[in-house]
């Protein structure tokens, strides 16, 4: 009697490459086995159970807009548009799925201060533009105090009001100014250890002053029952 030829075995590596892999391999299975069954009404049958089961696989997809006819342009893309079935929705376009994006268009302007950033630029250039007087001093004090908290931000230290209206003064090529004793509005950079500090430092506070409070509820308490030494 011969040996039965063992059966080799199924791995991912050998098998067709999922279409869409959040359905699985079962319902592209399924779908392949749709698109060759003989008449159209065993097809439409069929893909309506199929449609039934893929949105039971991906509830998340309830949530979006026109449910169902994202479920039929999948069952579409599953099957390589092979399939013939009567679709209550349009047939999609190969050449709208497999269409690339357009590329990103990425800013190539040199910024001269990187640590005010493009806005600070874009602010400065905007009030250069403004003609009331009254008006144009609040935009460059607003300007000012951007650009010092900016400061604090990136280089995680104090800095100087007169360094930032020289700064000001540089990047608008002399047009915004403001007074020189002018004070800017007050920007402290704190460390994450000095965080903790403070934070530890009003917890013992609230500490003391429950322990001062219970002690002068023990001292009233005392006195009220008659409490102490008796002569």
């Amino acid at each position: 009697m011969g040996t039965v030829p063992e059966k080799p075995f199924d791995y991912n590596s050998t098998r067709n490459k999922l279409i869409l892999s959040e359905y699985g391999r079962n319902v592209q299975n399924m779908v392949k086995y749709i698109v060759e069954l003989p008449t159209k009404e065993e097809r439409n049958r069929y893909a309506q159970v199929v449609i039934d089961l893929m949105g039971f696989l991906n509830p998340h997809l309830r949530d979006v807009a026109d449910f169902k006819h994202k479920l039929w342009d999948h069952l579409h893309i599953i099957s390589d548009f092979k399939i013939d079935v009567d679709s209550p929705y349009p047939k999609p376009a190969m050449d709208a799925i497999h269409m690339k994006p357009e590329p990103l268009k990425y800013p190539h302007q040199r910024i001269r201060y990187k640590h005010y950033g493009k806005t600070i630029e874009l602010m400065i250039e905007k009030a250069k533009s403004i003609e009331e007087p009254e008006r144009k001093q609040h935009m460059v004090q607003a300007i000012a105090n951007f650009m010092k908290m900016a400061y604090v931000q990136w280089n995680k230290d104090s800095v100087a009001d007169e360094s930032i209206l020289a700064d000001l003064r540089a990047m608008s090529n002399g047009e915004l100014k403001l007074e020189d004793n002018v004070n800017l509005n007050k920007v402290e950079f704190r460390s994450s250890n000095q965080n903790q500090n403070t934070g530890r430092n009003k917890n013992n506070q609230n500490n003391r002053n429950k322990n001062n409070q219970n002690n002068r509820n023990n001292q009233n308490r005392n006195r009220n029952t008659g409490g102490g030494k008796k002569y």
